[in-house]
């Protein structure tokens, strides 16, 4: 690119019409500088091949506590309706002091308020009961399926 200079004898003036674009170039490169820079602190995750299992199948044991929520919040001890959380609590705590901790199940209906399944995980984390499960129906697929 050749920068043309007016002589001395013209008299027209020529307007000099042409974009100067090495301060685009240089932005460019900073920007593009910048994103290599930084992509790699973006992408914090590790790469793990996590294992694919299906959920199987398992028998409750004498020892295991079943605690279910009904749709209206209502808590059970096994088969029978507890009061209030604080008689859940002292239960809890009462099975908690055995040794091993038995396992507790609980048992939520898809239409309960997910706060009165928190309530139950709580009292259970308050007690020191660290082996929780939860009940669930098996898919659709799974139940046709011979065993």
């Amino acid at each position: 690119m050749a920068i043309t200079y007016k002589e001395a004898g013209d008299d027209d003036d020529v307007v000099l019409s042409e974009i100067n674009t090495t301060p685009l170039v240089d932005v460019m490169l900073v920007l593009l500088i910048i994103f290599l820079i930084t992509i790699p602190v973006i992408n914090t995750s590790v790469a793990v091949r996590l294992p694919r299992e299906t959920n199987q199948l398992q028998q409750s044991q004498p020892e295991t506590i079943v605690i279910s929520v009904d749709a209206r919040g209502g808590t059970y001890w096994f088969d029978a309706r507890l009061a209030d959380p604080q008689s859940l609590q002292d239960k809890l705590r009462q099975i908690a002091t055995q040794t091993p901790k038995p396992e507790v199940h609980i048992r939520g209906d898809a239409r309960s308020n997910y706060e009165a399944v928190a309530r139950v995980l709580y009292a259970c984390q308050q007690a020191g009961i660290t082996r929780i499960g939860f009940v669930t129906e098996p898919h659709e697929n799974l139940r046709d399926r011979p065993q």
